[in-house]
């Protein structure tokens, strides 16, 4: 069997490896994440919480709440965005973010919205120079 806490940091690796080829930013996991809470697992993007999960068998294809409730915790003590970072086994990778994330009008809504990687990686380049414009 699969030791769990293994597993994650596998994947853990695994995204931030996803990260830096398709983002070119070099992220790394936050080992404080064990010894402290409201932390999410890698680390490297200025204002967004990145929580990883890994999972053998999929929940209808959809995320845990528990899993959003971790790492919202953790991105409104940061004040930054979360997004979670999921994968079933023989799935590709999803990401759930705030629709705020995408459209300021949902603002301080609870709506979320899951999408590819790709569509990630997309959005935070967007993030990212929006960030930069209004620094």
């Amino acid at each position: 069997m699969t030791n769990g806490r293994n597993k994650g940091a596998s994947f853990e690796r695994t995204v931030a490896a996803m990260i830096k080829e398709s983002l070119g930013i070099t992220v790394k996991r936050d080992l404080e994440q064990y010894r402290a809470g409201d932390r999410g697992d890698l680390i490297g993007i200025d204002g967004i919480v990145i929580e990883c999960k890994r999972y053998k068998m999929a929940n209808g294809g959809h995320y845990h709440q528990d899993w959003w409730e971790q790492v919202e915790k953790a991105a409104i003590a940061q004040n930054a965005e979360p997004v979670l970072i999921f994968k079933y086994d023989r799935a590709e990778p999803k990401c759930v973010v705030r629709l705020s994330f995408i459209n300021i009008d949902y603002a301080g809504k609870p709506d979320t919205v899951t999408v590819s990687f790709d569509t990630w990686c997309m959005l935070v380049r967007e993030f990212l120079t929006y960030q930069l414009q209004n620094a």
